[in-house]
């Protein structure tokens, strides 16, 4: 009987573990607009995706509020706790939405940097990843307002195009942030950050194309 126990309990166990095992682990790496109220915030836009996708996902929120893709930024996330965690979590597939906070001015001096930083950022990560994970690459949400030093021309004339060619270079797809919220001002109450519903219309885009 005792034997039985041991071998259903251990079954059991083999059936958890198989299970968390086989969930397809999604990194989403990005600045305050990933972060949003809190890495472990429901209301964050990681959060808000892993309710959407379900149990056979595992997303995990990486953003970190400031940080720049420019690794001579001001804050860059390459020097970031999460940016090893990132690698050590091995994800299947990998967002990045990095770029807003590179769009000021004393970052987007350093602009002619700005594609080969990307490029390498997923080189890198693509080493912790399995051969056939995928990256994905976000264009960055419209900027209604010029708040802390953000430049929404940059954004949109300067570096939309350089992500476009970087995710060609790198084999990467696009998912465009932009669209879904160009008629949605009121959802980026300062201008810049989307809400915790413009954040649901983030996590939604973002699921769509993962799926």
């Amino acid at each position: 009987m005792k034997n039985l126990l041991f071998l259903s309990i251990l079954l059991l166990s083999i059936g958890i573990s198989a299970s968390a095992q086989s969930k397809i682990k999604v990194a989403c790496v990005g600045n305050s607009i990933t972060q949003g109220p809190g890495r472990d915030n429901p209301d964050s836009y990681p959060l808000q995706m892993q309710k959407i996708l379900g149990d056979k996902y595992d997303v995990k929120n990486f953003g970190v509020s400031g940080r720049t893709l420019l690794k001579k930024g001001d804050y860059p996330f390459w020097n970031e706790p999460q940016f090893e965690e990132t690698k050590s979590f091995a994800p299947d597939i990998l967002v990045i939405k990095l770029g807003t906070n590179d769009s000021k001015p004393q970052n987007w001096k350093y602009k002619v940097e700005f594609t080969a930083d990307f490029i390498e950022m997923i080189e890198i990560f693509k080493k912790s990843m399995p051969k056939k994970g995928k990256v994905y690459i976000c264009l960055p949400v419209p900027v209604f307002q010029g708040n802390f030093d953000i430049n929404g021309e940059v954004i949109l004339n300067e570096m939309r195009p350089m992500l476009l060619e970087i995710a060609k270079k790198t084999k990467s797809e696009i998912i465009d942030l932009y669209t879904p919220l160009l008629d949605k001002s009121p959802l980026l109450p300062d201008g810049i950050h989307p809400n915790k519903e413009g954040l649901g219309i983030m996590a939604a885009e973002v699921a769509k194309a993962i799926k």
